[in-house]
């Protein structure tokens, strides 16, 4: 059997179902629509989940959490991704970024997933309390810094990262108001 052979199966290759063209057709008239209502007229029927009037299923079960607006505060590093670093190297966002392990525009919290070999010295906006202690166990440093570190500046801060980052997130609601922007 060749290519040029092959047939369609039997049944495949049926007729169009021409509507609207004389009685004699079978399709004729009503146009395989019916007699009347909104279902027959020219743009006519209901939208999905419409059940004529009855509340609809979608608006009679319960809705149930909510997504949050502050869901992506910060990007997650884990232990073990900080093993690829070097002896005594400061792990901070651009060394990251190179890396390949981070976006640009989040802060960094850094979890305490698998284990560090290696001393470090890591700087991120937040650390969980048992990356903080594998880091110092492995006579690293971990060293938090601000939202404005973030931005890649060359300013030394150690401030209380939350406060400095909802500060931060405070004043820029507030020059957006003035600004007449939501």
């Amino acid at each position: 059997m060749k290519l040029n052979e092959i047939g369609r199966p039997k049944g495949s290759n049926r007729k169009v179902k021409r509507r609207g063209r004389g009685g004699a057709s079978g399709h004729g008239g009503t146009s395989t629509r019916g007699h009347k209502g909104q279902k027959s007229r020219t743009g006519g029927g209901v939208r999905p989940g419409f059940e004529g009037g009855q509340m609809p299923l979608i608006r009679r079960i319960p809705k149930l959490g909510f997504t949050s607006r502050r869901k992506d505060r910060y990007q997650i590093i884990n232990l073990d991704d900080l093993c690829r670093f070097p002896e005594n190297t400061l792990v901070d966002h651009k060394a990251l970024f190179a890396a390949g392990l981070i976006g640009k525009k989040l802060p960094v919290k850094v979890l305490g997933y698998g284990d560090l070999k290696v001393s470090l010295k890591v700087e991120a906006g937040f650390f969980s309390k048992q990356a903080e202690k594998k880091i110092t166990a492995a006579k690293g440093q971990a060293i938090v810094i601000t939202a404005s570190k973030v931005k890649m500046d060359s300013t030394k801060n150690t401030t209380n990262t939350t406060e400095a980052w909802n500060k931060g997130n405070t004043e820029t609601k507030k020059s957006r108001s003035v600004r007449g922007e939501k």
